[in-house]
Parts: C-alpha cells; structure tokens; sequence
C-alpha cells in the first residue's frame, strides 16, 4: 500500500497527544473526587458495573480519527478490478504448416477449438475480431459480439502457402485504429507490403473499416503518430498465435515495436511440439518449428506476454489464462473510501456505546 498524500500522515502525530489528554482528563477527574469526604457516596452516585466499560467509547472514537486521518492520506493499493478493454483481436497463423497432426486432431482443428472457448468466455460487451495470416494478412471478421458471426469466421479458416507473422500484427493495429496508415519501410506502399489478396474472407477495409491504401482507394495524408507508453493503451489487445518462423512479409518484431509505439499489447502464442513436424503441402514437405526469440521480442516490445503450447490442452490453458486475464486486471487504485467507511463505522460505534451505558454522548 502506498499514499498519495504521504505528508498527511504528519497528523497522526495527533493521536499520541489525545492519548495523553485522555490520561490527564482521567487523573484530574480522580484527583477531584478525593476532596469529597465519603467516597462511597461518589461511588454510588457513578453506578455499578461501569468499570472498563467507561473507556471503550473513548478507545473507538481515537481509533475512528486514526483511520480517518490514514484516509486523508489518501491510501492507494494494487487491486484487481474490471478491466476496460472493449475490443480483443485473435491473430491466427492459417499457413500451411497449420495442417501438422503433433497435435491432435491437428495444429488449426485444436487452434481454432481453442480460439472458440476463448471467446464464449468473454464478456458480452467486449468485441472479438478475427485476423488470418499466411503469405498475407487479412481481417476475416471485423470486431463484432456477435458469437456466431466469429464462430464462422473461424470455421471458414482456409490454410494457405507462407508465415507473414509481421502482417498478422500490421492488420490487428490497423483494425484497431482503422484512421492510420502503417507503413513500415517508408514506401508508402502499405498495400503491397500487407498483401491483401482475396483470402476466403473480407479484405481490411471492405467491411473492416480499415484505411484507404488497404480498402484500394486513396488514402487522406496522416499526421506522424507521437509514440506513447508501450502498453498503455487500454481499449484494445492483440492475441496472436503461430506455430512457424516468418517466411515472408515485414520484419515481425519491427511490426511488434510499432504496436508498442501505439501503446497496443500484443500477448503472443507459440503452438506446437518442441521437435516440430514434417508437413506435405501443395506437393512440398515442410518442417514447422516455433521461432519463439521473435515471439519473445514482439511480446517483450509491446509489454505483452509469450506463451508457448506443445498440445490442445496446453493451448486451452493458455486462452483461459489470457481470458481471466483480459477481464479483470490489477490497477494501483484509491481506497480511501475504505478507511473513510471504518472510520465512520467506529464512530458511529463509540456513540452508540456511550449512549447506551450512559445515556449520553461523550
């Protein structure tokens, strides 16, 4: 715990000396009742039974102005609250090498089971979109709540030739802020360098509402986007999961910084065994194995997380993880209210006490 008005706690200095003008008030109160000549009759005027009872509303009113005065500090802690996320791309690797069977059934039937129990578990209001890449990236459903709408986007994943990881991160940041255009190199050609052919999916900017340059038409000039706090941007968050090294497209980890740059978390997944698998595809055998230094970087550059998965189970854990995650996270928050409501409480205690045993507040 910590305080945001740290030098309030000057007044606690307060509570010694109430101690001590308690003390006095209890000693000069005796000191009075010696100069009556029969003391039973000061002790049967102050009842029987009042014994300790007579310090207990004085005790809870100071530890009431105590709590109060830590309140008036200001005391903040790390606590665990909803989180404000509203929109969560899933970036998934449809290459070829996909089709592997180390996993069972196979690499995309357990991604795709995986990514479908991900999102049952997400709140109504929060929006999913669904991204694919292999050779090139596109957005095959546009974020929605709509439950069905990405189941199907799911099912309808058709594996194609290549790994762009750098593309599958590319248009997740320009789904999520469809004004800007990213352009990696300085050429421009934000088009060519994503690759947007037609994918059995909508292309960015049909129906995805992505930038000029990605929809075909001209795109309006942009001003240069000022770097933020990597991570601090907190309506949206990548997932992206692969199971291969980048065979073609933008440098991945260069498409990580700009996502850092843009304060989006990018938390990415690398899916398969440890020894890989050989895959007959298109008529040319391919051995898929993770590239997790670049999935590390990416990770590392955005302040994601890497998470690696050698099987279906492993892979749903890490969904589940990443779920609870994304809909709740801890936040140094005030709690202020906390000690304010005690205070009151041991207040409202010490009067009722005193009422009660002696028909009086004070």
């Amino acid at each position: 715990m910590t305080f945001i008005w740290m030098d309030m706690l000057w007044l606690l200095l307060l509570v010694p000396l109430l101690i001590g003008a308690y003390i006095w008030l209890l000693r000069r109160r005796k000191k009075a009742a010696l100069r009556y000549a029969n003391l039973a009759i000061v002790k049967q005027a102050m009842g029987k039974g009042i014994g300790w009872r007579r310090h207990v509303p004085p005790l809870l009113l100071l530890a009431a102005l105590t709590v109060l005065i830590v309140a008036v500090a200001r005391p903040a802690a790390v606590v665990e609250l909803a989180s404000s996320r509203a929109t969560v791309i899933l970036s998934m690797d449809v290459s070829g090498s996909m089709r592997a069977r180390d996993v069972e059934p196979s690499r995309i039937v357990a991604a795709q089971e995986a990514a479908k129990e991900f999102i049952r578990k997400q709140p109504a209001d929060v929006q999913v979109g669904i991204v694919a890449f292999a050779s090139a990236a596109v957005l095959v459903q546009a974020p929605t709540i709509d439950r069905e709408a990405l189941y199907q986007a799911i099912n309808s994943f058709d594996l194609r030739r290549g790994t762009a990881v750098g593309s599958g991160v590319l248009v997740a940041l320009a789904t999520i802020f469809p004004e800007q255009n990213f352009d990696l190199d300085g050429s421009g050609n934000q088009r060519d360098q994503l690759g947007l052919p037609s994918f059995g999916g909508e292309r960015l900017g049909v129906s995805g509402g992505a930038d000029g340059l990605l929809s075909g038409t001209p795109a309006e000039p942009m001003a240069k986007h000022l770097p933020v706090e990597p991570g601090s941007y907190e309506s949206a968050v990548v997932i992206l999961l692969t199971d291969g090294a980048t065979t073609t497209g933008p440098d991945p980890v260069a498409a990580g910084r700009l996502a850092g740059d843009y304060g989006v978390k990018v938390f990415t997944v690398g899916f398969g065994s440890a020894s890989g698998d050989v895959v007959d595809f298109g008529g040319r055998s391919m051995r898929a194995q993770l590239d997790a230094t670049t999935l590390q970087a990416i990770a590392d550059a955005t302040e994601g997380e890497y998470y690696e998965a050698t099987s279906a189970s492993d892979l749903a854990g890490v969904y589940d993880s990443l779920s609870t995650r994304l809909i709740s996270e801890k936040k140094l928050t005030e709690i202020a209210f906390i000690f304010a409501g005690v205070g009151a409480l041991l207040a409202m205690a010490a009067a009722a006490l005193s009422m009660l045993w002696f028909g009086r507040i004070a």
